[in-house]
């Protein structure tokens, strides 16, 4: 059962269609997969008379079914590890749409890519935080799952072992410039370009933001996946990015340094804006090749490591739409990373 009452993602009748939210999911899919559906009819923000202004955050990204396993001490290969296991909902673009909305932004959108299994359950699980679904579903594969094993140790670290299912054949025919009307900033899930199809959609939305003068960031998401995409290839695709936020160890990764706040400094001379999350060590914020600041973390007892940096971006982008500077935002970044650290899974208390 979810925490709202209803059925789990296994659970039977989520169809093609998902309404009742300001979302309407219908008609043919993606070019890639053939017959998926794609976002139609009058979503959040969008009129007859065209692009609306407005203060609303559009992330763009994966939903998730999450299967967190927290056990203590080593795996015993070959027999069996005692564990706490739950299945919540998940993904790091849903993530950060739920902590945006948990930190107070007030008009929150998320577009995604589920399979029909657990369409209604997701769509639930994210009106309930707040946050205003647009969810194409697959016909063909299902959702996304990732297996999260925690280490019940002091440190709650954890090891993914992600299938991501439909999330990434979220593609170009699924996107409609008309998202962007009433948004003051879109957030791209750096998972969407480890796949050809949300690669192409990744380009898409690029364009139609710049287009209409929407500032973008984008969290790159995984290390392991950024090392098979490959440095470089990672840095032209991300041209024109206003806000870059990655962890330690994929500012690392992309600039071939070994200490964070030099990488994020150095990251900072290909885009306006760096912000670099460093876990218990806080975040750096970078601009024009230097250090601007270092914001310290607020300390935390970890049972779950799973979806930190997903609460530190959402904070960070709720606090930017209120018109905090990127410091201030930070600082709520690592209030909201404290926080997450201390819960089961990656999304925030349901409000209430």
């Amino acid at each position: 059962m979810t925490a709202d009452g209803g059925a789990g993602p296994g659970s039977r009748g989520a169809s093609s269609t998902v309404t009742g939210t300001g979302s309407a999911v219908t008609g043919t899919g993606s070019g890639e997969t053939g017959t998926g559906s794609a976002v139609t009819g009058t979503g959040p923000g969008e009129t007859s008379a065209g692009p609306v202004a407005g203060r609303g955050l559009l992330v763009v990204g994966d939903v998730i079914t999450d299967v967190v396993a927290r056990h203590r001490g080593p795996l015993a290969a070959g027999t069996d590890t005692a564990a706490s296991i739950r299945t919540v909902a998940g993904g790091a673009g849903a993530n950060v749409a739920c902590w945006a909305a948990h930190r107070g932004a007030a008009d929150v959108r998320m577009l995604g890519r589920v399979g029909a299994e657990s369409a209604a359950w997701h769509e639930r699980e994210l009106v309930a935080q707040g946050v205003r679904p647009q969810l194409v579903v697959d016909p063909l594969a299902p959702t996304g799952t990732v297996i999260c094993m925690v280490d019940g140790g002091a440190s709650a670290e954890r090891t993914f072992l992600t299938d991501s299912g439909a999330s990434v054949r979220l593609g170009p025919a699924d996107w409609s410039d008309a998202l962007l009307d009433g948004v003051a900033r879109l957030h791209l899930s750096g998972y969407l370009l480890f796949a050809e199809p949300s690669r192409a959609l990744v380009e898409v939305a690029l364009k139609a933001a710049r287009a209409r003068g929407v500032p973008v960031s984008l969290d790159p998401a995984s290390a392991g996946f950024l090392a098979e995409l490959g440095v470089e290839r990672f840095l032209a695709l991300v041209e024109g990015v206003d806000v870059l936020l990655p962890s330690r160890d994929e500012a690392c990764l992309l600039t071939g340094l070994a200490d964070a706040a030099e990488a994020a400094a150095r990251l900072s001379l290909r885009g306006p804006l760096v912000v670099a999350k460093q876990g218990h060590e806080g975040a750096v914020v970078a601009r024009s090749g230097k250090v601007r600041a270092r914001v310290p973390a607020v300390p935390a007892a970890p049972r779950d490591t799973t979806g930190a940096g997903d609460a530190f971006t959402g904070a960070f982008l709720a606090a930017l739409l209120a018109g905090a500077g990127p410091e201030s935002a930070a600082a709520e970044g690592c209030r909201a990373g404290a926080r997450a650290v201390e819960r089961v899974g990656g999304r925030p208390p349901l409000p209430g």
